[in-house]
């Protein structure tokens, strides 16, 4: 269905300014960094508590977008060729634009929601119907107020089937979510702790969320939660449950498992039916039955459901970007494909701006092979200004003028065999690649072809996590309250350009780095924010001046020695960061400096104060609350000093993780974040729901029985006092696995099992204590930190924080970054 501007603005009943009615909307945008096709999208101007997106038209009008929905009020002489609609709330309005969107089409519409599983069950769903039906879905987990509209614009008179997930964080959303997607069948998953701190009861979050089936047909359901099942019997809601009862509908009668599978036996309408899946946890069962009973409800025939079922596939929905050849990176996004997920990819690429050269490997489009597909994806590349394109498939060699019209350098291969029969490291360096591939082409073997080969321990990076501990601080700060992430020390072991690329990415306001090699590694990598550097000595001025950086100045030797050099240099107001020091006793200027450094200050030009900011010695400590406010104090006492003698404002700074939400009066014009966002509450108050970034995994390299009495390790410090099962794993304190851990001290995850640590940790190996874990094997996966053991855990079992084990982790420990 076509749409125009004019044509919205009616749908909106919305007041307008149209320099050309006519213009043709086919994509709806709400983020200024992900516009692909401004002549044919439509902005909204979305307002959040830290972003208001009128501030960024004129971003993308210049990146030649035409067409914005803005509130009203709004100052349109700057854009006199542009079309504007004027709304009271544009949430409102994009949602009200999909919700009628939304009532174009009669086909059936399947939403989900739950606490848990709703994007694996709409996945698989996807993998159990698209032979029957013409798919639209949610894009990865598009499940909010803004992704729910967007996901639901996709609808197309092409498709058959709609599957769309609605999450929920607080009461009130659910409302408008059900008017935009209008399901035809229900999934309610499961109800689980996930923002029930923003409910009064699981009762109530229940309710909030069955308010998505209000008016469908059907609502599949599991019946053994009888909190769920009466809460359904009171709505009145038409349901297909399962359960162990013998009143569901689909009974459940026995689950066998085995080690990486699980076999499920249930009766339906007089039936027994036997369906068998590659997964063996509990989550992936339920997933399952609840997939099987939308299969049913559809009519798929049971057998059809059971020769599915033993295909499924695993669903990382995340993108990998990890070490590749000759100083190359691989981003890895072959889980699925579609014309959405490309875009969000090459977003991700682009971001890369430590490779000037982008690369992109695709495969044809899964059930595609209208020639309309191939040129929209063609427009997309070449929108983004993509060096090269390797395309794969026999689509993509009937449409190879389309390619080569796009992209100066293109080749074809008609299979993935025949590009890795061809394959040669030197077609490859200095670039980052992206694998955007349907799975039927298997882009693994690719992958595998173009990683760095380095050993199986590795630290993967969630940017997404990340992304979001950013927007959990970001929400605590009072409006103008300016971000300064701090990325030394390699980004507290995670990785210096691809930390600070992400956090470029979500416009922080500043970086911090301890030394200037690492600014300037920054500057290499593409990062343009500006850079603070803490540490500095003479000899690092010409490279501080060389790449833009600006240095911390926290003596008056180094500070005479800075201005003398920019003297000669013939530099004048070169911005610098003055260090005051309120009771850390570290570096910084103290109190009884300010007359000396505010007239040096004054009758120097070479200088121009961009900040003044000192540390807080004991902000995440409540009973050091009275020494934190005298730091801030003598601190706001010394920059009134300072400006008054300079006679013009700066920036002022002094809290750090624990401070920006423990001592919310302290915020001045910027807060530093440094080892909140890495997921560690340093205040040890879990008043934010952060989530885990780091996490270091290796491998078991061999089992080992030894008997009663042996030993194990060096020094003979590790002895069994019964018949164990030693697995040796490849990590050791070479990899940053700390000497302290050793002898039962540090433990590790192994098969949701915690395994102590057996003698002393090596240079390279580790051993641990197995002994009735189940399912142990070699080559199986070990968690040394992360999810199911904090980083915290590890640092309070050495004795230490968590910044030494973070930061302690080994160069040679592979960094694998990943986003959801």
């Amino acid at each position: 269905m076509q749409y125009t501007i004019q044509h919205i603005a009616n749908i909106l009943h919305a007041e307008t300014t149209l320099h050309e009615p006519s213009a043709v909307i086919e994509h709806l945008i709400t983020d200024s960094r992900r516009i692909v096709f401004p002549a044919s999208s439509l902005f909204f101007a979305l307002h959040t508590k830290r972003r208001d997106g009128h501030s960024f038209i004129a971003e993308v009008y210049d990146r030649g977008a035409r067409n914005f929905v803005v509130e009203k009020g709004f100052y349109i002489s700057p854009y006199p060729d542009a079309n504007f609609i004027f709304v009271a709330d544009a949430l409102y309005a994009l949602q009200q634009l999909a919700a009628y969107h939304r009532s174009q089409f009669t086909y059936p519409v399947i939403g989900i929601t739950g606490s848990n599983g709703k994007t694996i069950v709409k996945e698989w769903l996807y993998q159990l119907l698209q032979q029957d039906y013409n798919i639209v879905r949610s894009p990865r987990s598009y499940n909010s107020q803004i992704g729910v509209p967007l996901s639901v614009w996709e609808m197309n008179s092409e498709n058959t089937l709609a599957i769309f997930e609605a999450g929920i964080s607080e009461p009130g959303e659910m409302k408008m979510l059900a008017q935009i997607i209008k399901p035809s069948i229900g999934v309610f998953t499961n109800i689980g702790e996930a923002h029930k701190e923003n409910f009064s009861s699981t009762e109530q979050k229940i309710k909030e969320k069955l308010l998505l089936f209000e008016h469908e047909k059907t609502l599949v359901y599991g019946s053994d939660d009888t909190l769920l099942a009466k809460n359904i019997k009171e709505g009145k809601l038409s349901g297909f449950d399962w359960g162990w009862a013998e009143q569901a509908l689909v009974k459940i009668n026995k689950i066998d498992k085995d080690v990486g599978s699980a076999k499920i036996y249930a009766f339906y309408s007089g039936q027994q039916i036997i369906i068998a899946i590659p997964f063996s946890d509990d989550a992936s069962i339920e997933n399952a039955i609840t997939c099987l009973c939308v299969c049913l409800n559809l009519n798929i025939p049971a057998k059809t459901i059971a020769e599915r079922m033993l295909q499924l596939r695993a669903v990382d929905m995340r993108l990998q970007l990890v070490q590749a050849i000759n100083n190359c990176s691989v981003i890895n996004d072959s889980y699925s494909f579609d014309v959405t997920s490309l875009s969000i990819a090459l977003d991700f690429l682009l971001q890369q701006h430590q490779y000037p050269e982008k690369t992109v490997i695709i495969s044809d489009l899964p059930n595609a092979a209208e020639q309309s597909v191939y040129v929209q994806v063609a427009d997309m590349l070449q929108a983004k200004q993509i060096n090269r394109v390797i395309a794969i498939g026999r689509h993509w060699q009937a449409y190879d003028h389309i390619i080569k019209n796009a992209v100066a350098v293109t080749q074809h291969y008609s299979t993935t065999e025949a590009f890795i029969q061809k394959f040669s490291n030197n077609h490859f360096r200095n670039e980052a690649i992206l694998l955007k591939g349907a799975r039927a082409f298997g882009f693994e073997k690719i992958a595998a072809l173009l990683e760095k080969k380095v050993h199986q321990t590795v630290m993967e990076i969630n940017l997404t996590a990340m992304a979001h501990n950013l927007k959990q601080y970001q929400q605590q700060l009072r409006p103008g309250v300016k971000l300064m992430a701090m990325v030394k020390a390699f980004g507290y072991g995670s990785g210096g350009a691809e930390v600070a690329n992400v956090l470029q990415f979500h416009k922080v306001d500043y970086l911090a780095v301890a030394y200037a090699d690492e600014g300037i590694e920054l500057r290499k990598a593409g990062i343009s924010l500006p850079i603070m550097v803490m540490n500095i000595d003479e000899a690092a001025f010409e490279a501080l001046v060389q790449h833009d950086l600006e240095p911390e100045l926290f003596s008056f030797n180094i500070l005479n020695a800075f201005a003398a050099f920019l003297k000669k240099q013939g530099i004048q107001q070169y911005p610098v960061h003055i260090k005051l020091d309120t009771g850390m006793h570290r570096l910084g200027f103290e109190q009884q400096d300010m007359d000396e450094l505010s007239a040096l200050l004054q009758s120097n030009r070479q200088l121009a104060v961009r900040s003044a900011f000192s540390h807080l010695a004991a902000s995440e400590d409540k009973h050091e609350d009275a020494f934190t406010q005298q730091q801030a104090t003598i601190f706001a006492a010394c920059c009134m000093k300072i400006e008054k003698a300079l006679g013009y404002g700066f920036i002022k700074h002094i809290s750090n993780s624990a401070a920006i939400f423990r001592n919310h009066g302290l915020q001045f014009d910027m807060v530093r974040l440094g080892i909140g966002l890495y997921g560690v509450d340093s205040a040890v108050e879990h008043q934010l729901q952060l989530q885990t970034v780091a996490t270091l995994k290796t491998t078991i390299a061999q089992l080992r029985h030894i008997k009663a009495g042996d030993t194990v390790g060096y020094n003979r410090k590790g002895k069994v006092l019964k018949p164990s099962v030693i697995a040796t794993i490849r990590i050791g304190y070479a990899d940053g696995f700390d000497r302290r851990l050793s002898n039962g001290i540090g433990k590790v995850y192994i098969n949701s099992f915690l395994a102590p640590v057996i003698g002393a940790v090596a240079m390279d190996m580790t051993m641990v204590d197995v002994t009735g874990i189940p399912n142990v094997s070699e080559g199986g996966e070990v968690e040394i930190f992360g999810g199911n053991i904090p980083v915290e855990n590890v640092a309070a079992w050495a004795g230490t924080i968590a910044y030494e084990i973070l930061t302690g982790i080994s160069q040679r420990v592979k960094r694998v970054y990943v986003e959801e």
